[in-house]
């Protein structure tokens, strides 16, 4: 296979790269608040749709599965295509799917919507740290993955906020959740076209694996499908176990094995015979877990258990904010000035154990102050770790490899994140099952939807919210040994110098010397 570049790589100034972050950050910011911004939402959403537990969960779910499933491809297609054609293509679809969305009539309808914006904000997700990538030296990198991280950690939980603010103004409502990210998506394609300047790679004899894509696809979605029903529609151990985790496993197994033997693979095996992208991957996903596993439901515990209103649940979600943002920027920096990041990571895994297991303490009596200071342990040890991961496996494969290996880690992260929302929402919803049937009697356990509190009366208002604090309080508690693995994970990444040539300089050296 033959490789040409249009031109010689750029040395990009700092003020080249400071104008193509902003198109860069703000495409990354509507991405995540793709996935967060109806967290608030939801609640009144699913009430007045009379949908179910299990449906508030797949909400969320649908988009992450799709920004997960396409991540490895469009990791791919950046390097064989133009980066910045694939970015803005990636902004339009998003675009696409927040129209459908916003004028939903259904369920059914909004679902749909969400996998367009998850193929979208899979795009953005995967492409935007690539580009940063191509620009930047490790060395440089930390600085701007710090900002990159915080921008993700903003994203992420400033979304519940703003989603809760429209919810609660009587002349926008819900459908503004989605209309919300139109104008910025397309000001940040505009922005992109008129700062971002890279050169073209071309690729002769070139084969995308889309076997490889669709067994990924079709493994990943059977297992979510059965983590999400598994507990509800019928038993952990029943025969539907069995066929949809046997489905789901060998199509898995079939994915390695054209993975193995593919010209061009989504995911190419020999990444991983690198240990330190094998353990980042591995904790990466376990991230993601913690991340997005418990925070999506922290907004219903505010709602259902505190009795607060969705701007008031997005307001108490800033403590995290503030963790994530403070501790990524920080560590940036610090990163940037001494060169080293191990301990950033080995701090950012205590420290996400640490705040897990705080929040698995939280009850309907838990003070407002108690909570925001178990979720802002959360979010430092996030913030250390997310982007920081990414750093340490783009500064140890070569610059050949850096969009597969990106994209890869981001596939696993939003992977853990999409089984930690279906898995953990899961148990969630048979733990909230087992109690109103516990309280109630087993007539009232006959469905799980969820509950519109403010049609009730106090005494059954008050046992809800010890139902849901319960219930919220167990997920994070289940969801403790996966920030455990991901500490133990990057406590055996070996620590390496970091480089000083941007990935395009890099690429220019090793095609020189024939690598």
């Amino acid at each position: 296979m033959s490789t040409e570049i249009d031109a010689p790589p750029p040395v990009h100034s700092k003020r080249d790269v400071v104008q193509a972050m902003s198109g860069l950050m703000l495409g990354m910011f509507v991405a995540i608040l793709a996935g967060t911004v109806v967290s608030n939402a939801l609640p009144r959403i699913v009430a007045e749709l009379k949908g179910s537990q299990s449906i508030f969960a797949w909400i969320v779910t649908v988009e992450l599965l799709a920004m997960t499933a396409t991540v490895p491809l469009w990791g791919k297609l950046a390097d064989l295509y133009s980066r910045k054609l694939l970015i803005q293509a990636s902004l339009g679809l998003f675009v696409a799917g927040s129209l459908i969305a916003g004028f939903s009539q259904n369920i059914e309808m909004l679902i749909v919507s969400r996998v367009v914006q998850g193929l979208g904000a899979g795009g953005v997700t995967a492409l935007a740290t690539i580009v940063m990538a191509a620009m930047i030296p490790p060395r440089e990198l930390g600085r701007y993955s710090g900002l990159f991280g915080a921008v993700f950690g903003v994203g992420t939980v400033a979304g519940p906020l703003i989603g809760g603010l429209l919810v609660d103004t009587s002349w926008l409502g819900w459908r503004w959740c989605f209309f919300i990210g139109v104008p910025f998506s397309l000001a940040a394609i505009w922005l992109l076209q008129r700062t971002l300047h890279l050169p073209v790679v071309r690729k002769d004899n070139v084969k995308i694996d889309y076997l490889g894509a669709f067994l990924i696809v079709s493994g990943v979605s059977t297992l979510l499908i059965w983590s999400s029903l598994a507990g509800q529609k019928f038993d952990w151990w029943s025969g539907w176990t069995a066929l949809l985790v046997t489905v789901g496993v060998l199509l898995l197994v079939a994915a390695v094995r054209v993975e193995a033997t593919a010209h061009d693979p989504i995911v190419p095996l020999s990444i991983f015979r690198n240990r330190t992208v094998s353990l980042a991957t591995i904790a990466s996903a376990l991230v993601g877990v913690a991340m997005f596993g418990g925070t999506v439901f922290l907004s219903q515990y505010f709602q259902l258990s505190l009795g607060k209103t969705p701007t008031q649940a997005g307001l108490l979600g800033l403590p995290l904010i503030f963790g994530l943002l403070i501790s990524s920027t920080v560590a940036g920096q610090l990163i940037t000035k001494y060169g080293k990041w191990k301990a950033f990571l080995v701090a950012g895994g205590v420290t996400m154990v640490g705040g897990m297991l705080l929040l698995s303490t939280i009850t309907a009596q838990t003070t407002v102050f108690m909570v925001s200071v178990h979720m802002f342990v959360l979010g430092v040890g996030v913030g250390l770790l997310m982007q920081n991961l990414v750093l340490a496996a783009q500064n140890d494969v070569p610059a050949k490899d850096l969009g597969t290996t990106t994209s890869t880690l981001t596939f696993f992260r939003s992977l853990g994140g999409a089984i930690g929302v279906s898995a953990l929402g899961a148990v969630l919803a048979t733990k909230v099952s087992s109690l109103t049937a516990e309280k109630f009697g087993p007539v009232a356990s006959g469905g799980d939807a969820v509950p519109d509190i403010s049609v009730l009366p106090p005494e059954i208002k008050a046992v809800i919210a010890d139902i849901y604090a319960t219930a919220t309080a167990e997920i994070f508690l289940v969801g403790a040994p996966f920030a455990v693995l991901a500490l133990l994970a990057v406590a055996f990444i070996k620590e390496k110098p970091l480089k000083e040539q941007s990935g395009d300089d890099r690429l220019a050296a090793e095609m020189a010397a024939g690598h």
